[in-house]
């Protein structure tokens, strides 16, 4: 048996207002035909369920997993709730259509409101049985990225102590119902980076919730070693998205090309197999370092349609996932422990 469970596949880049992708029940039909053994779910999209239902309600939440046509559901994604629990003021507009209408052009009320939201998750996770919620960090140092203008001394570590501050509820809440947040390590956000995580781990006093939801995508865009990080970070990984990425350099734009649409940067992301990710060593070292929950992709691409993507996931997916040895491979030549024996191997 494979030690990563898969394939499952994320469900928020699917979903649509027409059958088969408006509805849990048609959607999970559609996935299963293709191969998918298991869904995440974006909390946030009424069409595949009652959130704050799912919190109340244990009956609910079993009536949910009926209506998946037998896959199992992996996690609740709170991604666009994490997001608002911190938000620069520059981001204030763009951000506001991620929240409820009553907390728009209200920064506070949102940040409250996104709180509440991520408790809701927490608590709908529990009732559904899952130990972990793949989300974001939110940000407020991100339009500080670039070291100009200089930044005062002590900002950086001010910004990091807030967003702990504002996380460290959450973080407890998920403690008392066994749940960890992985965060998803992307650009845009205060967590972009292993550097970050480490501060954002420090500034909450290594709280043992604080997770990592690790997607090699945004470490290619960023020109990082996506595999080495599994083994510096492999403890902390509780969640897998598996979505590919590309980065090629050009004359003209670089890391920071981000004004050009996604077909012109040096940098996008890929269906699977079409980009730059060695996922037979990220399999591997996933394995190695003892990862055992859902494979899921996440797929986003400018060139492909989303139909074909999502057909060809599940079995690349499929392909990399590894059964474990059950012995060595070579057991044929050992011998049993003979102590006596060593000392006269060695001379001794």
């Amino acid at each position: 048996m494979s030690q990563i469970k898969g394939p499952a596949i994320f469900l928020a880049q699917f979903m649509a207002d027409q059958a088969p992708y408006n509805s849990l029940p048609s959607i999970t039909a559609w996935v299963k035909s293709l191969g998918y053994r298991g869904v995440q779910l974006p909390s946030w999209d009424s069409r595949v369920m009652d959130l704050a239902k799912a919190a109340e309600s244990k009956t609910y939440c079993d009536e949910l997993k009926g209506q998946t046509n037998g896959l199992e559901i992996t996690e609740l994604a709170s991604h666009l709730q994490g997001q608002l629990v911190a938000c620069h003021p520059a981001y204030d507009e763009l951000f506001d259509a991620f929240a409820a209408p009553e907390v728009r052009g209200n920064p506070k009320a949102r940040s409250e409101w996104a709180t509440a939201q991520m408790k809701l998750v927490i608590r709908a996770s529990r009732n559904l049985g899952l130990s972990v919620s793949p989300s974001f960090s939110g940000a407020l140092l991100w339009p500080m990225i670039y070291p100009w203008p200089q930044r005062p001394a002590g900002l950086v570590e001010e910004g990091f102590q807030e967003l702990a501050r504002r996380w460290k509820p959450i973080l407890d809440f998920a403690d008392e119902h066994g749940v960890d947040i992985a965060y998803e390590l992307h650009p845009g956000e205060d967590l972009y980076d292993g550097a970050t995580f480490e501060r954002f781990l420090e500034a909450t006093g290594h709280h043992r919730r604080v997770a990592i939801n690790y997607d090699p995508s945004h470490f290619v865009l960023q020109c990082l070693d996506y595999v080495r990080f599994i083994d510096t970070y492999g403890p902390y990984i509780k969640a897998f998205h598996v979505k590919d990425a590309e980065y090629r350099p050009s004359e003209r734009a670089g890391v920071y090309g981000g004004y050009l649409g996604w077909r012109e940067r040096p940098g996008r992301f890929r269906s699977l197999g079409d980009g730059q990710v060695d996922f037979k060593q990220v399999f591997t070292r996933l394995t190695a370092v003892g990862y055992s929950s859902w494979a899921v992709l996440e797929w986003e691409c400018c060139y492909k349609d989303s139909v074909q993507g999502a057909t060809e996931g599940a079995p690349f997916i499929a392909q990399h996932l590894i059964d474990v040895p059950k012995k060595a491979f070579d057991d044929f030549a050992g011998a049993a422990t003979d102590q006596a024996r060593n000392r006269r191997i060695l001379g001794l």
